[in-house]
């Protein structure tokens, strides 16, 4: 642990054996539909978008409490629950290749709701943007789960991993009113000493400056930024405005720290074409990655100084570490999952669901109860 009271997302492969995957399933279902029972299917929504309560319903059905596998196995679990079990929300996407079928699940669940699958499809795809080219920390997205409830409610997870860190990143996303301006209910990781954050509130200007420049001419884009590499090995033009002292060399290896800088000029004609007039129809450009969006960047840096942020807008919520002791956990911390204990588990909260509300107040007792246990930090170890 690098930081005190903060569960880090390392990257673990392996898989979830049978036997606890058939009870993890189970466990998902029965905690959701006691959650839709209590506080709806907007507050199951509120929830799922927080990485506390995220993170504690996976420490609770005895997955790895520190393990980037915590994201993707939980989404795929609340998803399969989801669809087994009529709450009044369902989930689609999911990890790599099907998180490319999230347009066509959403139209479907849309359709189930008689709701207007369009504004889904495009929010999906534009938080998916956001996350991969708009808000940059060396972080590539792999996995995009979209809930969506009968009433229009909506709430994303998605998970990036940094292979040269061997760390994963997890974004949280919730009723989102303005997609590119502080759109993140969380963002659960580690911080990094800058990130390329173009959705910061204080971004207005570099958003209205970057849609007014590719719309203007492409090809100057693109020539601009020749003259900025020529100037950072020492050619001096006849004529090159910069802003005052602005070190050029050490600009682009920040840039070039996030990845490689290339523009995708077609993209940016099509922008043109289209005349986009908004950052949000910007970044729905097809052909527009990151690459691109960084090389645009360092052109609004060191031609126009206009900058984007480079704060980190990560959170670090407070580590759910007690749940694990529900069941156990996967890889043995704080002890190996007891089968006995979890159907006993199971088959308490089966007899819970089928009881009036008001009979469930005995479960608020245990919570007020084991509020303020502490568990014991040597118990605490790496997975």
């Amino acid at each position: 642990m690098g930081v005190k009271n903060v569960a880090e997302l390392p990257l673990h492969g392996g898989h979830v054996p049978g036997w606890l995957a058939r009870r993890m399933r189970r466990l998902t279902g029965l905690v959701l539909r006691l959650a839709v029972d209590e506080y709806g299917t907007e507050g199951l929504l509120e929830r799922l978008s927080d990485p506390v309560w995220f993170q504690a319903l996976n420490n609770v059905i005895g997955m790895d409490w520190d393990s980037s596998g915590s994201t993707t196995v939980t989404s795929g679990m609340i998803k399969d629950a989801l669809q087994r079990e009529e709450l009044g929300v369902k989930a689609a996407g999911g990890k790599g290749r099907k998180s490319r079928r999230t347009p066509e699940e959403l139209r479907s669940i849309a359709e189930l709701y008689d709701l207007d699958p369009s504004r889904y499809v495009r929010t999906s795809r534009l938080v998916a943007k956001v996350d991969s080219v708009a808000l940059q920390t060396g972080y590539q997205l792999y996995h995009h789960v979209f809930f969506l409830d009968e009433e229009g409610n909506w709430a994303v997870i998605q998970q990036g991993m940094n292979e040269g860190e061997r760390l994963a990143r997890r974004y949280h996303w919730f009723n989102a009113d303005e997609l590119v301006v502080e759109p993140h209910r969380a963002v659960s990781g580690l911080r990094m000493d800058f990130a390329l954050n173009t959705v910061a509130r204080e971004t207005d200007e570099y958003q209205k400056t970057l849609v007014d420049v590719v719309t203007d001419s492409p090809r100057e884009v693109e020539r601009e930024l020749k003259t900025i590499r020529a100037v950072a090995r020492g050619y001096r033009p006849l004529v090159y405005y910069k802003p005052r002292d602005v070190d050029e060399v050490a600009t682009i290896r920040r840039y070039e720290s996030l990845g490689r800088l290339e523009l995708n000029v077609r993209a940016l004609e099509l922008a043109r074409e289209m005349s986009v007039s908004s950052y949000e129809e910007f970044l729905l450009i097809r052909g527009l990655g990151p690459s691109t969006l960084r090389a645009l960047s360092l052109v609004l840096e060191l031609v126009y100084d206009v900058h984007p942020s480079w704060k980190d807008p990560v959170t670090h919520p407070p580590d759910p570490f007690k749940f694990t002791y529900a069941v156990g956990g996967k890889d043995r911390v704080p002890f190996p999952v007891e089968r006995k204990t979890y159907d006993d588990l199971l088959s308490f909260l089966e007899d819970l669901v089928s009881k009036h509300p008001e009979e469930r107040a005995l479960v608020r007792n245990v919570t007020r109860i084991t509020k303020n246990w502490r568990f014991p930090e040597e118990d605490k170890r790496p997975t």
